[in-house]
């Protein structure tokens, strides 16, 4: 419901929480396992899957620029009024 709200603070606090969300979701579909091997080597059946985490990457630059985007149009539409 933070996204939701009028103020601006609990708008950006809403869609930075909802970014996490869908960061820990691209995690959790990666599948995480403790000691396998991050590539693929000869003899090794078993590796994790490196699309999830740039995926994870990927998303973590988009917040951070559409928290920045969002931070400085509120900025501005409050200081213009």
């Amino acid at each position: 419901y933070l996204a939701l709200r009028g103020r601006t603070f609990q708008v950006v606090l809403g869609l930075t929480l909802l970014s996490y969300a869908v960061n820990l979701f691209l995690f959790a579909i990666g599948r995480l396992v403790v000691d396998r091997p991050p590539l693929y080597a000869k003899g090794v059946a078993l590796h994790a899957d490196p699309l999830p985490q740039a995926l994870v990457l990927t998303a973590i630059v988009i917040t951070f620029g559409m928290t920045a985007m969002t931070v400085i149009l509120s900025l501005r539409s409050f200081l213009e009024t």
